[in-house]
């Protein structure tokens, strides 16, 4: 069957962000607004799986079980008037690896500088899937360049019993409270391949199209092929083997000088988790975009090719005269 003539051009790079975009955790902006002791935050985070199996629960989200633990930290006082805004204000704090965000742009224009690209309208979107904090990302300032961002929200204040009562007789009240109370939205390190196939079957472009609905490969909207992702180590597993399995690219990257991040992204491409790692340094001189460079080069060509392809297939040849 002919491929399709003018459809999936678009590029999907895909960034994981803590350890990959930055040096560390973005909540260390937080922890210096309210001077808390952050190493202590995490130690208590660690041991809260513990703590709550011994209050009788016998299955904790850990990945995501910090987000509890900030909301505790609202209740008692020591996060006293934290916010989404102040969140995203704090995003404006975030200090990138060198390279950022200067490499989303010069990927993006990438596939503007050769005429074939710019005939078949090929694109490079950027999203991030994180397990952080969504309100601090669209704070940061990689936030101009991304096409969505798939990671944790708060919201301040929830509707109670009976609101829905209160709303008919209009005595309801929609209004946010001074602080965040409740966990709206979280996602973890193997919800996150559910964030790679909106990307894919276009969902998060389409509210009508529903992740799980069966979608024939060449109707998706970035294929997987089209796809690369890069993130910094094991948690990271579950979305490498999607992408890899379904043959897009994957990078991991480590921190210049850290050998124990070096060993384990090293450990991850002998395991054949992903195809290259490299330095997080995103300058244009650095291996690691220098690999970038060229996946959206394959990638692009690629598309290019499918393209003839499917104008030959649907057009045939011209006819010719026969020799004798």
């Amino acid at each position: 069957m002919p491929g399709p003539l003018f459809t999936q051009n678009t590029i999907a790079i895909i960034w994981d962000f803590d350890k990959t975009l930055i040096p560390g955790y973005m909540q260390e902006p937080l922890f210096r607004r309210f001077g808390v002791d952050g190493a202590e935050f995490w130690r208590e985070v660690n041991r809260l799986p513990q703590a709550y199996r011994e209050r009788g629960a016998e299955l904790v989200a850990r990945d995501t079980i910090y987000l509890n633990h900030i909301l505790a930290y609202v209740r008692a006082g020591r996060f006293r008037g934290l916010n989404n805004r102040m969140l995203r204000e704090l995003g404006a704090e975030l200090e990138f690896y060198p390279g950022v965000p200067e490499v989303f742009e010069r990927l993006q224009r990438q596939v503007t500088e050769k005429p074939e690209y710019i005939k078949r309208e090929i694109e490079v979107e950027h999203y991030v899937i994180s397990t952080g904090l969504r309100q601090m990302i669209l704070g940061s300032s990689i936030a101009p360049w991304l096409e969505g961002v798939w990671a944790c929200e708060f919201v301040e204040g929830t509707p109670g019993p009976g609101y829905l009562a209160e709303e008919r007789q209009g005595s309801f009240l929609s209004k946010a409270g001074p602080e965040i109370t409740e966990v709206a939205y979280a996602i973890d390190n193997t919800t996150k391949t559910r964030a790679v196939f909106e990307i894919n079957k276009g969902s998060n472009k389409n509210p009508e199209i529903h992740v799980n609905a069966a979608i024939a490969e060449e109707l998706r909207r970035v294929p997987f092929e089209n796809m690369i992702y890069v993130a910094d180590g094991p948690s990271d597993v579950p979305v490498f083997s999607v992408v890899n399995r379904n043959g897009g690219k994957t990078f991991a990257v480590y921190k210049a000088g850290s050998e124990a991040e070096f060993m384990q992204v090293n450990e991850l491409q002998r395991q054949g988790r992903i195809h290259a790692f490299g330095e997080a340094d995103y300058r244009p001189e650095s291996h690691t975009s220098m690999w970038l460079r060229t996946a959206v080069r394959q990638i692009a060509d690629r598309i290019v090719e499918r393209h003839r392809r499917a104008v030959a297939d649907r057009t045939g040849r011209a006819p010719t005269h026969i020799e004798d």
